[in-house]
């Protein structure tokens, strides 16, 4: 395999330091924290600026955990001008890299490949980078850091290990000197994709660093963590086989799709049995959108008060896949009757459609009628056409309206905040 270069780019404290410069002020020495004033101090801050990382402050913490002696300056998120500052620094990747050498990782970080970038420049992946990073912060005020590594793996640890340690705020690592700056490195979960629980397996087993992954018994790993164990014995060793043509040629085999609420306020039975039948009907015009029909419907419910840490799960089984809210409902309503504690008060809800197949396998039974399945079908998708072109809340049914109801304000949200 021919060596490649790639760049990841991540945007520093990128929703808070947005926030600083919409106000003239600069992130590195403004405490600022992005949380929403209106909900509960339990809630969690979206982000905090360099300054009050500085200070010790990490990154996600509920706002009752900043600590009482730093002065701060709360500002409520604004999901919508994230996105177009995002996308405005797209536009600038754009102005160096094709779309098809970029893979778009989240709202604030991107893989580059630049091998075939350099000789035509007549740059250095470090000074390419470089070029790039000083564009965003002359455009947008905002500051970014970046990893260079030989392929993608090294060059996500370049960013979040080796990048922290440098005056340039770049990493640059490849194989060898991956096992010399981080084959003894500590904890083990600054590395990508490595979490608590699988640390916690290793170190039951005496392994608290890559150095001993790569050198551990391979049998015992796989022992541990399955197939799972084939990527963490090549990350230890800073192999990574999976190339940008890769991701870019990825197909999802995803067969479900799913949805989920933390509630502002903790909900008794039949309120929570509102919200449960707003996110199905919702999610039957998402099955619509996307023709697809299902056969099977899990519900999650979590709860809170004296229930907390408690929950309760279920799925029904259709009669026939469908993407009918109507024929849905009932099946709804029985399941979320068998397994909800009438007593106990929910604080969270998450429900997912399964065994996904595309609505041109539709089949009915002998109770099922045809043509009121079919008109249905088409008052939905009439439903996502006004929708599309008026906003989400031009159309509404009854229930959306009524005490408890959430979908009016979920539908000026983005990821469950306000798009401001």
């Amino acid at each position: 395999m021919s060596t490649r270069t790639y760049v990841c780019i991540d945007l520093k404290s990128f929703y808070a330091s947005v926030e600083c410069i919409a106000r003239g002020l600069d992130p590195f020495t403004t405490n600022l924290v992005v949380a929403d004033p209106e909900r509960t101090d339990k809630t969690i801050c979206l982000a905090v600026s360099p300054a009050m990382k500085a200070l010790g402050v990490p990154g996600r913490l509920r706002v009752f955990e900043i600590p009482k002696n730093i002065d701060y300056i709360m500002a409520e998120p604004r999901m919508q001008r994230y996105i177009e500052v995002s996308a405005d620094i797209y536009s600038i990747y754009l102005k160096y890299i094709s779309k098809e050498d970029i893979h778009v990782y989240s709202i604030d970080e991107v893989f580059m490949d630049v091998t075939d970038y350099l000789t035509m420049y007549g740059m250095t992946a470090y000074t390419l980078a470089k070029r790039i990073m000083n564009d965003i912060l002359e455009t947008t005020g905002i500051t970014s850091t970046a990893g260079i590594g030989s392929n993608l793996y090294l060059a996500k640890i370049a960013l979040d290990i080796w990048a922290k340690h440098t005056d340039d705020h770049i990493g640059i690592l490849d194989e060898d000197s991956y096992k010399e700056k981080l084959w003894d490195h500590r904890p083990l979960t600054d590395f990508w994709r490595i979490g608590p629980g699988i640390t916690e397996r290793l170190r039951k087993s005496g392994i608290e660093t890559m150095r001993e992954i790569a050198n551990a018994d391979e049998d015992l790993l796989y022992h541990l963590f399955g197939k799972d164990a084939e990527l963490l014995i090549d990350h230890a060793w800073g192999r990574e086989t999976t190339t940008m043509a890769d991701i870019k040629n990825y197909k999802s085999r995803s067969t479900s799709i799913s949805s989920g609420q933390v509630l502002a306020e903790e909900r008794d039975h039949e309120s929570a049995r509102l919200i449960v039948r707003e996110m199905i009907d919702l999610m039957c015009l998402d099955l619509v959108d996307k023709g697809y029909i299902t056969d099977s419907v899990t519900v999650y419910l979590s709860y809170s008060g004296a229930y907390r840490g408690e929950h309760a799960n279920g799925t029904a089984t259709l009669p026939v896949a469908t993407s009918s809210s109507k024929a849905m409902m009932p099946h709804i309503d029985a399941l979320y009757d068998r397994i909800k504690d009438k007593n106990a008060m929910v604080k969270r809800i998450s429900i997912s459609f399964n065994n996904l197949v595309d609505e041109t396998f539709r089949q009915y039974d002998l109770f099922t009628d045809p043509q009121e399945m079919e008109k249905e079908n088409k008052m939905q998708k009439a439903v996502l056409s006004i929708k599309n072109k008026y906003g989400k809340n031009a159309i509404l049914k009854g229930m959306n309206l009524s005490e408890g109801g959430t979908t009016i304000e979920r539908n000026a949200q983005i990821g469950g905040h306000k798009k401001g």
